[in-house]
């Protein structure tokens, strides 16, 4: 699985953490920035990281700020994205199963590492359900 990440100063370290932890787990990512936590326009590197999983350069994407909110609302101007702010592992499980969500948003100042590895590892392995859902799915990618 392919992996695109991007965070604001606010979600730097986050991003940082999160980055080692998909190495260790085999996956690939590439960073989008920022290369360092000085301040900087979360909307750059979220609609960086969304093209380019609309694109299909990226199986998945995720994007992390201070409240993950600024991220999520930019992902999800991009045609084809599915970016979902989780909070807890429940919220990542079903944004997966019933949403085919392609971007994961993370708020770095709302939880702590432990919580945003859990979260990112659910949302990982969770499988889409299709079915009934592709249906409800299909009417927001065709959206805009």
């Amino acid at each position: 699985m392919k992996i695109a990440l991007g965070s604001d100063h606010a979600g730097w370290r986050l991003k940082e953490t999160i980055k080692g932890h998909l190495t260790a787990k085999g996956l690939t990512t590439v960073d989008f920035g920022p290369a360092k936590a000085e301040s900087c326009d979360y909307a750059e590197y979220a609609l960086k990281v969304a093209r380019s999983v609309a694109a299909g350069e990226f199986d998945r994407g995720i994007l992390i700020c201070g409240t993950g909110l600024g991220m999520s609302m930019a992902a999800n101007r991009i045609k084809g994205v599915r970016a979902a702010l989780c909070y807890n592992e429940y919220l990542a499980r079903m944004s997966r199963a019933h949403n085919n969500a392609n971007v994961l948003c993370l708020g770095e100042r709302v939880i702590g590492d432990g919580l945003a590895l859990s979260i990112l590892d659910v949302w990982l392995e969770a499988e889409y359900e299709g079915g009934r859902h592709q249906r409800r799915v299909d009417i927001f990618d065709q959206a805009s």
